[in-house]
């Protein structure tokens, strides 16, 4: 658990220093360059997310019982997991009301799958690497809506066509995963 807790530590922290240090991170792009910046943040975050894969693989082998959920929250999960890959593609396709509405629909995205698989799984691991994703996601949501207020920022019209598109591409995108990745990944069918 503690490779897991580490690498949560690193990944989130690497995610969370604009929320919580932005002068010091604007500091750091001045003194290192943009592309120096994203260097040490791109190795930063694989490092995090590698030791946070190892982690839970790892306690996955002597997993530790918190709850058991009810056999039908599987399919919980999956509806609540397609309706975040939808989220998880807004933000790469201008102009869809997914983007207009929710500000920053990746990280609800993000909150989304993390709630979806808290509820599907009681292990402390799951718990641990879900429930930090989901409360990083929202605090992060929340932030991100607050610096874009005091931005101005104002998000493109959107149209019905380009919300179709996101849909689409988020579902083959959900089952791509739901139905051969999740298990070649993970080691888990989750609609078998």
């Amino acid at each position: 658990m503690a490779i897991l807790v580490l690498g949560l530590i690193l990944f989130i922290g690497v995610h969370s220093i604009r929320m919580v240090a932005a002068p010091w991170r604007a500091a750091q792009i001045e003194r290192f360059g943009m592309q120096g910046w994203r260097a040490v943040y791109a190795t930063l975050s694989l490092v995090g997310i590698v030791l946070t894969v190892y982690g839970y693989g790892l306690a996955r082998r002597d997993p530790v019982a918190v709850w058991t959920p009810p056999f039908w929250m599987a399919h919980v999960t999956a509806l609540l997991t397609a309706v975040a890959f939808i989220f998880l593609t807004a933000p790469y396709v201008r102009g869809n009301h997914f983007k207009r509405v929710l500000g920053h629909p990746f990280l609800c995205g993000v909150a989304l799958w993390a709630f979806a698989h808290l509820l599907a799984n009681g292990t402390l691991n799951a718990i641990v690497l879900f429930g930090v994703f989901l409360v990083w996601s929202l605090l992060d949501t929340r932030s991100e809506r607050r610096r874009d207020r005091e931005a101005g920022v104002v998000y493109p019209e959107a149209t019905a066509s380009r919300d179709a598109l996101v849909v689409v591409i988020g579902l083959v995108g959900w089952a791509v995963f739901a139905f051969w990745l999740h298990g070649f990944l993970i080691g888990i069918r989750p609609l078998a």
